[in-house]
């Protein structure tokens, strides 16, 4: 039997992070939380958590020079997971309380849901279509669903990075990948199996 796999979670201040702690050992993979960007750089794999404003998280990241370490990183070919504000964050920019600039890893924005009539956040149950082969997605049934809490959403200026969507007033990008990047609107944390199954996908592949 072979070492656990593992990832480190980044602690920018705004994650969820002993929830996506528990659920990468209740998959059989270790995690440890950390804002050394000197560990970021050394991972084996990284995850993104978030919780709050876009422009908030950003802020945090360049104070404790964690989106240098997470580009660097990017860069070199380790695997990186964006869970919901970490998903955003992998975006050129975002609108949310004015114009700010992401990590750029992923070419596209951050747009909030305007459609008259619809309740914001987004919160509940919500199912994925799966747009083409990804190994974050191996084994989910078509159709899955996942628990979502978000009031804006990604739009990727190459169709080819989104590989799942989801229909709430709009069709918008619920699964990214560019590279050995990748992210997904929902928490997988809060979406029982096949939120773990995704997860052990992202450890084991």
């Amino acid at each position: 039997m072979g070492p656990q796999p593992s990832a480190l979670i980044i602690d920018y201040g705004m994650g969820n992070l002993r929830s996506v702690e528990k659920a990468i050992a209740a998959v059989g993979g270790t995690a440890r939380i950390s804002d050394d960007p000197e560990a970021v750089r050394r991972a084996e794999r990284l995850i993104l958590p978030g919780v709050g404003a876009f422009g908030d998280a950003m802020a945090n990241l360049k104070k404790g020079g964690l989106d240098e370490a997470i580009l660097e990183a990017a860069a070199n070919g380790v695997p990186l997971l964006g869970l919901c504000l970490g998903l955003q964050l992998m975006f050129e920019e975002s609108e949310e309380f004015g114009a700010h600039r992401g990590l750029g890893i992923i070419p596209g924005r951050v747009r909030k849901f305007d459609v008259p009539g619809l309740h914001v956040p987004h919160v509940g149950w919500n199912q994925v279509e799966q747009l083409r082969p990804d190994r974050l997605l191996s084994g989910v049934p078509e159709g899955a669903y996942f628990y979502f809490v978000h009031s804006y959403f990604v739009e990727p200026v190459d169709e080819a990075h989104a590989t799942a969507w989801t229909e709430y007033g709009v069709r918008f990008c619920s699964v990214a990948r560019r590279g050995t990047v990748c992210g997904a609107q929902f928490h997988p944390e809060k979406s029982q199996e096949t939120g773990k199954l995704l997860l052990r996908n992202f450890l084991t592949t």
